[in-house]
């Protein structure tokens, strides 16, 4: 069976012809160029569609459905974005847009950290598991719920946003009118800002030697890369962001006690310089850390990486 995923971006379209084991035959990506109205958006993706099928050698029609993991509010029972910040979707009618410029059989939609968390079901680091979690650590902190096998997204199709819960009364602002949200200090932005401080409190810190004495320079690697190198002030931003990121993931943990919790996100590609010293932690202050090891939560780095969304978007009718 075929099925198309579309990773739908603020900056990128990605699209892959994918089997029902998951595996991506073919992909390709454009530009999405979110300034322009919605409909000459789906027309560019599904051209690019047609034209994976083409590559490949198959027709529209035999493609089961499409796939799409968006941004935003997308209830997935209408297949409509009611909400989308960086893109021109207000109640837009993504699923039968797109169904009617490709042509496909069916097309389904779900946010795109809910579709990232499904992908890791069908077929990455919770395979075999009917209940986890998942978060990803980007511009953002994202969130997916999958709860026996389906996608937890609240009865108004805006539940999961787990960036959104608070860590620190009062804290930091959030892009989302609060303060002291998760999103604000365990988000990839969230590290970046904390090294920023940082390197201004700390004028000796090798950090700015690293970013070339230009502290707009610091990035997501920055106060990893220096703590390695033995500085004091970097492994203080790394202490402290991982001490917040593991305040949430044990809120999690202690809600929902799933099976496998996944981490998504460049972030972790700090390995394990970041799991090691997270998991010290949830040991010590999950509320389960007196059950057998086989009844407490498994931590794991998601397999899926940049794909992730194409085959969680594939996979949404499995």
């Amino acid at each position: 069976m075929y099925y198309i995923g579309v990773d739908l971006g603020g900056t990128n379209i990605a699209i892959g012809i994918v089997d029902e084991n998951g595996k991506i035959l073919k992909k390709g990506s454009v530009p999405t160029k979110a300034n322009r109205e919605a409909d000459a958006i789906i027309r560019d993706m599904a051209d690019l569609a047609k034209k994976l099928c083409d590559e490949y050698g198959i027709s529209v029609d035999e493609v089961e459905y499409a796939g799409i993991a968006t941004p935003g509010t997308a209830d997935s029972s209408t297949g409509e974005v009611v909400y989308a910040n960086n893109l021109p979707f207000l109640h837009y009618p993504l699923a039968a847009k797109l169904q009617e410029f490709l042509g496909v059989k069916k097309v389904l939609i779900e946010n795109d950290a809910n579709a990232a968390a499904k992908g890791e079901v069908a077929c990455g680091a919770s395979k075999g598991h009917a209940n986890s979690v998942m978060i990803t650590l980007g511009t953002g902190l994202g969130g997916g719920i999958v709860i026996d096998n389906k996608i937890y997204s609240g009865f108004n199709f805006s539940g999961a946003e787990l960036g959104h819960t608070v860590v620190e009364y009062n804290g930091r602002p959030c892009s989302c009118g609060r303060r002291g949200c998760w999103e604000a200090y365990s988000s990839a932005t969230g590290l970046i800002n904390m090294t920023k401080e940082k390197m201004e409190e700390c004028k000796d810190s090798i950090m700015w030697e690293m970013c070339d004495g230009k502290i707009e320079n610091a990035g997501g690697r920055t106060a990893f890369d220096a703590m390695r190198k033995g500085d004091k002030a970097a492994k203080e931003v790394v202490d402290m962001y991982i001490a917040y990121l593991a305040a949430g993931t044990v809120n999690m943990i202690n809600i929902f006690q799933p099976e496998v919790l996944v981490i998504g996100g460049g972030v972790c590609n700090e390995k394990e310089y970041l799991t090691k010293p997270l998991q010290e932690i949830i040991d010590r202050e999950q509320y389960s850390r007196n059950n057998p090891e086989e009844l407490k939560t498994k931590v794991r780095i998601a397999e899926l990486g940049n794909d992730a969304g194409i085959i969680g978007a594939a996979m949404l009718g499995v």
